[in-house]
């Protein structure tokens, strides 16, 4: 079992999203959720994947963290996957 930095996904009600992505990005994308799927014994797609990481990218990186303090904001996404 692989340890993935991404834990199981959430079943939230689905954001429409339209996005071009590389092609080598996709397919990580895919094995990604393959992966992620055996693990929780079920099979996920991989756009259901795009918005947990992007919230753990951001929910990780100091530097946002850092800038949106000092513009007095506060994040707007809740319940960020460990």
């Amino acid at each position: 079992m692989a340890k993935l930095k991404l834990g199981a996904v959430l079943d939230d009600r689905p954001v429409k999203l339209t996005v071009d992505l590389p092609a080598a990005v996709h397919r990580d994308l895919v094995a990604y959720a393959e992966l992620l799927g055996r693990d929780s014994g079920t099979a996920i797609e991989p756009v259901r994947l795009v918005v947990p990481m992007l919230m753990r990218f951001m929910a990780s990186d100091r530097g946002f963290a850092t800038a949106r303090r000092s513009l007095g904001t506060r994040g707007g996404a809740a319940g960020i996957p460990k």
